[in-house]
């Protein structure tokens, strides 16, 4: 089992400080206790490209594109994406519920034609009310989850080459199908850490996505679900969301964490983790717990850091360290059964080849890794750092401060 490496795109903003706009907001639409944020790069197509190239370059299998109000709509900004790379996947977010299940399996096939079957799907059930209800949706919790897996059994159902027939709670469809099924069919990546998400995870996921919690929450984790999708005759493979800073020294890391920190008030903090604690979210109330709104303690297993989940929705935790010490951490969770790491950073160019030209050479000469060539910048590659590159200094380097 090889490891699989996926970067992110932040369509939402970018830059030298940890940003989350929803993190930011009061119940979503104005902000009355922060004061503006300098230096945020905005996610125009021109920024994006040089990430999402870079990403290629670099060697990732796939971007993960978030979904939601306070970013870019992802099958459009990915769809325009694909016209300046040629390998790369895109791992899209998406909500069930806004959109007709057999109107997204149409998008999908669509989109895998386009592309030549770059599409990976990322379904977001949705944990938080007010923004469910923004677009429409106004069902409870377990229910949202419910729904779901309704909506997987058609879009899968769709995808079969022939009319398909489906009545629920939720959707009734007569004669539903593509005319065109695509061709792969997209791998479904899916979260959720409630008791109404692990069902639908063992039914429909191909890939179940948590969280970066410390390794023995994770293998819990793990071994819910794969006992679930046992039952019901299923395998699932697993993967984690994570952040990471990941320098030449842990001495380095550590400082780039802690300037991190460093650039955050209480208040900030405060008004953020006000926000995230009213989501509904297990997931999310599991990353709030690992830190308390504490900046005290906040390296909660080794090299795991919930710094970033102090003020950032969803994923809130960062391997910190070395190069080899954050390949020493993917390896550990490895060992568990986790195959894809979908990673990011602040900037997530920068950070895209601080990891790039780091820690993936460390994979790779542990076997982790499938052999996939790796160029940076037209130029050769020796021990995965371009020769532009001594020390591994990123090469790109956007506005920002």
């Amino acid at each position: 089992m090889n490891v699989h490496l996926h970067w992110f795109l932040p369509t939402g903003g970018d830059g030298r400080t940890l940003v989350d706009r929803h993190a930011y907001t009061d119940g979503g639409i104005k902000r009355d206790r922060i004061t503006p944020v300098s230096g945020v790069r905005a996610p125009d197509i021109e920024y994006l490209a040089q990430i999402a190239k870079a990403a290629e370059q670099l060697g990732f299998e796939a971007v993960l594109t978030p979904t939601g109000t306070w970013c870019e709509d992802a099958w459009l900004t990915t769809a325009a994406l694909a016209q300046h790379t040629e390998r790369l996947k895109f791992l899209v977010a998406f909500r069930p519920g806004v959109i007709s299940p057999v109107l997204a399996a149409q998008m999908a096939a669509t989109y895998q034609r386009i592309t030549r079957g770059r599409l990976l799907l990322n379904v977001v059930t949705g944990g938080d009310s007010t923004e469910q209800r923004r677009f429409g949706d106004h069902l409870d919790h377990d229910r949202r989850y419910a729904r779901t897996a309704e909506f997987l059994s058609v879009v899968r159902g769709a995808w079969g080459g022939r009319p398909f027939d489906f009545d629920g709670e939720h959707y009734r469809v007569e004669g539903g199908l593509t005319a065109l099924p695509p061709d792969p069919l997209p791998g479904i990546f899916f979260g959720g850490s409630s008791a109404a998400a692990g069902p639908v995870a063992a039914a429909h996921a191909d890939v179940y996505l948590t969280w970066g919690e410390p390794p023995a929450a994770v293998k819990e984790k793990i071994d819910w679900i794969r006992g679930l999708a046992e039952e019901q005759g299923r395998t699932v493979r697993f993967g984690i969301r994570l952040h990471t800073i990941s320098r030449d020294s842990s001495r380095e890391a550590w400082a780039t964490a802690d300037r991190l920190l460093g650039d955050l008030d209480s208040e900030t903090i405060a008004a953020a983790q006000q926000a995230l604690g009213r989501s509904e979210s297990v997931g999310q109330q599991r990353m709030l717990a690992l830190h308390g709104g504490s900046r005290d303690r906040l390296e909660i297993a080794p090299n795991l850091w919930a710094g970033v989940g102090l003020v950032r929705g969803g994923a809130g935790t960062a391997l910190v360290g070395s190069h080899t010490e954050v390949a020493d951490r993917i390896e550990e969770y490895h060992a568990l059964g986790v195959e894809h790491f979908v990673l990011s950073g602040y900037p997530h160019l920068e950070e895209a080849y601080w990891f790039g030209e780091g820690v993936r050479p460390e994979l790779a000469a542990r076997g982790l890794l499938s052999d996939v060539p790796v160029r940076t910048g037209g130029l050769p590659v020796a021990n995965g750092r371009s020769a532009s590159a001594p020390g591994g200094a990123p090469l790109l380097i956007a506005g920002g401060r």
